[in-house]
């Protein structure tokens, strides 16, 4: 990997902003079917020396020069009218929620490089909020490379990364399991234990611009070999999604610190 000069300011302590967002995603991880959403982004940033969060709004604590903890975030939209359900209970919204070791495996002198090796472990919790349920848990460590000031040098950053997933017996019973009163002819009964739930490879690039952030994604998932992928719910073995948003920086401190940008 070949380092790119990077540049060092002084930078608001924190900022916070708002904005708006579009998304494309599958009704569930193995379905064929996907949705649309638009949906508000929150913008916040803190640039602390032992507490930060960064541009993808999580925070992380740093333990050590290469070992941070951050909270890791997730979770995957309401599935309605979904055809391989018909006739059973439509999936809620669900929050994945957690802590994540972050290990740094490679730093480039100036910074602009970064490989991280990604522990995170969260709980999910699905919800139509008026009601509320632990839908298992799920370890996905993941490989993560960032770039910063990609794309000639203007402030644009690449972030990469590959991930293995695991799910528990409660996570892929909510998703994925076909109890006998819901089976048919075309859909017999179904049920799996735990373990390896497949694969996922996510490219995100952003800036932050003088008044505003910018960001999309691209995510291909892949279900291929999972313990669940013979589920009668299951009709594709990959997905891809993607997505932009934009958010307006609308507040400032007036304390600044030095940063990379």
């Amino acid at each position: 990997m070949g380092a790119s000069l990077g540049h060092t300011e002084y930078l608001p302590l924190w900022e916070a902003g708002a904005g708006i967002g579009a998304t494309t995603l599958p009704h569930y991880r193995g379905s064929d079917q996907s949705r649309t959403w638009v949906l508000p982004v929150p913008y916040l940033v803190y640039r602390g020396e032992s507490l930060k969060v960064d541009d993808d709004r999580r925070p992380r604590g740093l333990l050590s020069d290469k070992v941070e903890l951050e909270i890791s975030l997730s979770g995957s939209p309401p599935a309605k009218g979904n055809d391989a359900r018909r006739g059973m209970p439509d999936l809620d919204a669900t929050l994945e929620i957690g802590p994540s070791l972050n290990i740094a495996l490679f730093r480039s002198e100036d910074r602009m490089e970064k490989l991280e090796l990604r522990l995170p472990v969260r709980t999910v919790i699905a919800s139509d909020f008026s009601h509320f349920r632990h839908a298992g848990w799920i370890f996905q460590p993941n490989l993560n490379l960032d770039f910063k000031n990609v794309l000639g040098n203007r402030g644009w950053s690449l972030g990469l990364q590959s991930s293995l997933i695991y799910t528990d017996r409660r996570y892929n019973r909510y998703f994925y399991a076909v109890d006998p009163i819901f089976a048919t002819v075309d859909r017999p009964a179904f049920s799996s234990g735990g373990g390896y739930a497949g694969t996922a490879v996510i490219a995100a690039l952003s800036k932050r611009f003088p008044s505003y952030w910018v960001g999309a994604f691209a995510k291909w998932d892949s279900v291929a070999g999972a313990v669940f992928a013979d589920s009668p719910l299951v009709k594709t073995r990959s997905n891809l999604s993607g997505g932009l948003g934009i958010a307006w920086i609308l507040g400032a401190s007036s304390a600044k610190v030095e940063a990379e940008n």
